[in-house]
């Protein structure tokens, strides 16, 4: 059933962190109510029937700016455990459903806000995407090569700083409701979340063990046992070796063990000998080196593109991956001894949920074809 059975959330559709935030919640068992928009998916969305991240939801099409849209989901908060939105400050209070006018009917709701840049501070009000917020707060300057940094797709920003933030404040909130019955609103900005990422980094900062140029520290790439390798057929493999252990079992692999000691892997020392490594990892196969590193503590793994990814055999072992009508995508994440996350379902049209919803809200056949006539729901 999930460790989430019996929580109804509410999420008011947007792009992006929102619909993965209530996909987390749903893979574990919530009860998700989509409320997209009458008027059918905006900007860069995908349909909802293609959207990996609309599965196991429940879908309702309204039209907030009626009277008659507002008043359906003012119902649904009624009943409802947890809202999330994510449009930028204020709309949602010109809209009618601001964090007082859901809690007046419902004192207890969780009220989950979530934006780039936050609900105050002087860029709350603009726009802006992933790339914007990981810029300000030192995560995508410390990523890439020395002349450049890389965009780290929108898996930073998005998804780390926001939809995983805001599901933590989410849960916390629900926590603390049951001990206080009172609901709250949980401010989940994607910069406070991508700066938390970082946090790790200024204490070695601090330390004395990370600078702040590109391209020359242990975990950037810089380091010779902690990089990524062209093999001879132009496929890649990654190394991780960090610990004394795994570099041993690295070089012993390699043939290196009598070139290299561990002084070669001091900073100074770096570049040479990456030269030396990717020499020799360079005149073999990436299937060599599998095979080669197969079964040892060297922490060299292929790197794969996502459709490769399907078939790796551990993947395939744990069940990361499913398949839903036909889409192969990641299964719910992560597992528990007592609760079963079951399959997913598929993912539903914008709308097609509409009916039985309203019909639970206690709305009649006679008033649900009144609001469609006047546009309200679709």
């Amino acid at each position: 059933m999930g460790p989430l059975h019996g929580v109804t959330v509410i999420e008011i559709k947007g792009i992006g962190p929102g619909p993965y935030a209530g996909m987390l919640m749903a893979d574990l068992g919530a009860d998700v109510v989509v409320v997209e928009r009458a008027s059918g998916p905006s900007g860069i969305a995908l349909p909802a029937e293609t959207d990996v991240h609309s599965r196991g939801k429940r879908s309702i099409a309204l039209n907030l700016k009626t009277a008659q849209g507002l008043e359906a989901l003012m119902r649904l908060v009624a009943n409802a455990d947890v809202l999330i939105e994510g449009y930028r400050p204020g709309v949602a209070e010109r809209l009618g459903f601001g964090p007082d006018a859901c809690h007046a009917v419902n004192p207890t709701l969780i009220f989950g806000r979530l934006t780039g840049w936050g609900q105050d501070g002087p860029l709350a009000a603009t726009a802006g995407h992933d790339i914007n917020y990981i810029s300000i707060v030192g995560a995508l300057a410390a990523i890439g090569q020395a002349d450049k940094p890389t965009v780290p797709l929108n898996l930073i920003g998005d998804y780390a700083g926001g939809s995983l933030f805001l599901v933590i404040g989410v849960l916390a909130a629900l926590l603390e409701a049951r001990e206080s019955g009172q609901g709250q609103v949980v401010d989940t900005a994607i910069t406070d979340g991508a700066a938390h990422l970082m946090s790790g980094f200024h204490g070695w900062q601090n330390s004395g063990f990370w600078h702040n140029a590109r391209a020359r520290n242990v975990l950037d790439g810089a380091a010779p046992n902690y990089d990524v390798y062209t093999t001879s057929d132009g496929q890649l493999i990654s190394v991780g070796a960090l610990e004394p252990q795994f570099l041993a079992a690295l070089l012993d692999g390699l043939g290196l063990s009598e070139q290299l000691d561990f002084a070669a892997f001091t900073p100074a020392a770096w570049p040479d000998t990456k030269r030396k490594i990717a020499d020799v990892i360079g005149a073999q196969t990436q299937q060599h080196w599998l095979e080669v590193f197969d079964g040892t503590d060297a922490c060299v793994a292929p790197v794969l593109d996502i459709q490769q990814a399907l078939l790796h055999p551990h993947n395939q072992a744990r069940g990361t991956y499913v398949d839903i009508a036909g889409v192969p995508q990641p299964a719910p994440a992560p597992r528990f001894t007592r609760s079963d996350c079951a399959t997913p379902r598929p993912p539903r049209a914008e709308g097609a949920d509409s009916d039985s919803v309203l019909e639970s809200l206690g709305y009649s056949a006679d008033d649900i074809a009144q609001m469609r006539r006047d546009g309200s729901v679709t």
